[in-house]
């Protein structure tokens, strides 16, 4: 009897467990907070060792019942897997996600590295074929030449389908590229960061003096905005993990590794998100028909969408200090 008794003095803490139990399942974790899934941890483990003791003295079997139950219902809130949420894949979007991106020193860096260079050899490579040839060489150049030699033309439906899937997938590996180039050496986001903006300014440069010039601006100029944006979050990753190897903060490379992978992830997804919508715009309104002050216009509200989203939602959520 006297299991009995200690057990019947234990029914406030399974109360207090069922009442916890329906808070997470309304609502999450959010609602109990960090003190409250303390005491639900305490709680589910108490309530373990009663169903135990329940057992092995055969009490009446409804209070086994009920402490059978009360221990699943609790098992599954505290293991749980993630399920899809709304609410928090929303939060997650266009809270924490802008925010984290607003304040990473290494996606700035990037940006700096990325555009800085870009812009100086897109000079040199307006004013230096030479430059040009040796940076992206001779047949290269001739190849994108040729591609702009006449001027965008719109597509059929499969067609464009189809040239959208493969700019995905070309996309997705550039972006990939980046990415994992951080592994190399320590510093190489870094070098592919570099490596990628003389490439790209040197093309830029040397196409705004050829006669298919007109013919590049008009299909670049949509999809731009996006995929270079794209190019830079995924040089911002990639250049996140190479700094983890080298300055490991006092942790194991191993442990520094996957906190840099962990803070690099809200950066690689929307580098994934940028690159699909900017396949989608390669694929179906870059080569169409339309006049070039509608693909301008795509551009314009490509641009303003992503300054909303890094700065104005990225500000509204800011942190104390920065990642």
């Amino acid at each position: 009897m006297k299991v009995a008794q200690l057990l019947e003095k234990r029914r406030a803490g399974w109360a207090e467990l069922e009442t916890m139990c329906r808070t997470l399942e309304s609502g999450g974790t959010r609602r109990l907070g960090p003190e409250g899934v303390l005491r639900f941890a305490t709680a589910y483990r108490s309530a373990c060792a009663d169903l135990a003791l329940a057992d092995a003295y055969q009490l009446p079997p409804h209070t086994v019942q009920y402490l059978h139950d009360l221990v699943g219902r609790a098992h599954n809130q505290l293991y749980r897997s993630k399920m899809f949420r709304w609410r928090q894949w929303g939060h997650e979007l266009f809270v924490e996600v802008p925010r984290r991106l607003l304040f990473d020193r290494t996606l700035w860096l990037a940006t700096a590295v990325f555009w800085g260079i870009f812009f100086a050899s897109m000079a040199l490579g307006y004013s230096s074929r030479s430059y040009c040839e040796d940076t992206v060489g001779v047949d290269a150049l001739a190849s994108v030449e040729q591609s702009f030699a006449t001027p965008p033309r719109g597509r059929d439906a499969n067609t464009s389908g189809a040239m959208g899937g493969f700019y995905v997938f070309n996309n997705a590996g550039i972006g990939l590229r980046c990415f994992a180039g951080g592994l190399v050496l320590g510093v190489g986001g870094l070098l592919i960061t570099i490596s990628n903006a003389i490439q790209l300014g040197a093309i830029f440069g040397h196409m705004f003096t050829v006669e298919a010039r007109d013919n590049f601006i008009e299909f670049v100029t949509a999809h731009g905005p996006f995929e270079l944006t794209a190019i830079v979050f995924s040089s911002a990753a990639g250049m996140r993990l190479g700094f983890a190897l080298v300055d490991t903060g006092g942790l194991s490379r191993i442990k520094s590794l996957q906190r840099a992978v962990y803070q690099a992830v809200p950066t690689m997804a929307m580098a994934v998100i940028l690159f699909c919508l900017a396949a989608v715009i390669e694929g179906f309104i870059s080569p169409s028909s339309l006049p070039y002050a509608a693909k301008a216009g795509v551009a314009v509200v490509s641009t303003i969408l992503l300054l909303l989203y890094v700065f104005g939602l990225g500000w509204l959520g800011r942190p104390r200090r920065a990642v």
